[in-house]
């Protein structure tokens, strides 16, 4: 019996489903069914965990390094076991022996560094379920890569190593799945201070702010900025950048009696040094997007009831960004936008974007979509027995998943 086989076997014995079972070992649900079906073989330690959570006794995990013997992957198939394959074709070939066990070639950071980059690219257009499996098992290699090296060629891995982490933290977190990006976040942090790389464990902070951010928690977003600008003088520009705006976020949430005057400085502060920024790292180049800064001052503006300042702003950046063809970021920001209609007592339009919302959501299934749809839901409220207001419910309808 294969692994898949006696997966489905057990899940079926059991009464689990593929998202119970993949809540309970915690995986992602959607290569757990890769797995159930034989297109993946899980690693040693998911296949432990999966065999605690069916009560299998040790048959589940049995099952992994024979198939592991006997896989061959199709050519031409894409997914996380190619590239896994073509890594380890790049290390043999750069000089990194069978196993990991030798001096590893310092071409393989620059390899990791290029593909990181490009996955953030991607992002942008495909939403976060495709690239996950490839992103984790890149991490993994990283991981192996990294307890091999030597010198200073060791942290440079581990910095890498933490950025992939901050990206499988932001893939779960727009996918909606909160626990696994808390957990990702937190392996980000200490793979950041094991590079001994103050920017990273800066950005690090600043990503678990930007979780917090999401979840509406802004005395927790500003306590993790606090403490990534501890040492500002000592951080790069981009550092300081996304610290900045994210403490405006936090003071935005926060609804403080000086708060629009408080994130007016510190976005001013985050535009002034956009152009200073001049570093070498993969990540966080997010902010070097076009209106980078006006996004996040309407979106705070909108926070703070500030419906016809957001709305100038949003109706200056929204054509370009639609033209861009980021598909998932034009999604949460008109979202925002639709929300400043509603609290701007413009029903109508607000609906008229929310219909182009729910098409970007059901096409790049980002739960961060959804939940700033379920924000506009919320200042649609005045209007829920009038036609606006129920179109908007129609269209949230017409949705899957939960909005």
């Amino acid at each position: 019996m294969t692994f898949s086989e006696k997966l489905r076997e057990l899940m079926t014995a059991r009464g689990l489903g593929l998202r119970e079972l993949a809540r309970l070992a915690p995986c992602d649900s959607g290569y757990l069914a890769h797995m159930r079906e034989g297109r993946r073989i899980p690693s040693a330690k998911l296949a432990e965990r999966l065999d605690q959570v069916l009560d299998a006794g040790g048959e589940l995990a049995a099952l992994v390094p024979a198939r592991r013997a006997r896989r061959k992957t199709p050519k031409g198939k894409a997914g996380a076991s190619i590239a896994r394959r073509d890594v380890l074709a790049l290390a043999g070939a750069a000089g990194l022996p069978r196993g990991l066990s030798g001096p590893v070639a310092p071409e393989l950071a620059d390899y990791f560094r290029d593909q990181l980059a490009g996955h953030y690219t991607a992002d942008r257009h495909l939403g976060p379920f495709r690239l996950i499996p490839t992103a984790a098992a890149q991490y993994d290699l990283l991981c192996d890569l990294a307890n091999a090296a030597r010198g200073t060629l060791r942290p440079r891995l581990w910095s890498l190593a933490a950025g992939y982490a901050a990206f499988l933290g932001w893939l779960y977190q727009d996918g909606g799945n909160i626990d696994r990006s808390v957990y990702w976040h937190d392996v980000m942090l200490e793979r950041a201070h094991r590079s001994n790389d103050r920017q990273l464990v800066a950005f690090a902070l600043h990503n678990k702010a930007m979780l917090h951010a999401d979840l509406l928690d802004g005395q927790g977003v500003l306590e993790l900025t606090r403490a990534a600008l501890q040492e500002e003088s000592a951080l790069v520009p981009k550092v300081r950048v996304l610290a900045l705006q994210q403490t405006a976020h936090g003071i935005s949430l926060t609804e403080d009696g000086d708060a629009r005057d408080e994130c007016d400085c510190l976005l001013d502060q985050a535009a002034a040094l956009v152009d200073q920024i001049d570093d070498a790292y993969p990540w966080g180049g997010a902010c070097l997007t076009p209106h980078y800064i006006d996004i996040q001052r309407a979106t705070c503006l909108v926070r703070l009831g500030k419906a016809a300042d957001a709305l100038t702003l949003w109706e200056r950046i929204m054509p370009s960004l639609r033209a861009a063809g980021a598909r998932r970021d034009a999604g949460v920001f008109l979202a925002r936008q639709a929300q400043a209609y509603a609290v701007h007592h413009e029903p109508e339009h607000a609906v008229t974007v929310a219909g182009e919302v729910v098409e970007l959501a059901n096409a790049t299934g980002s739960e961060r979509m959804r939940r700033e749809l379920s924000a506009l839901r919320t200042r649609m409220r005045p209007w829920a027995k009038e036609p606006p207001g129920r179109q908007l419910q129609e269209l949230l309808s017409s949705m899957g998943g939960h909005t």
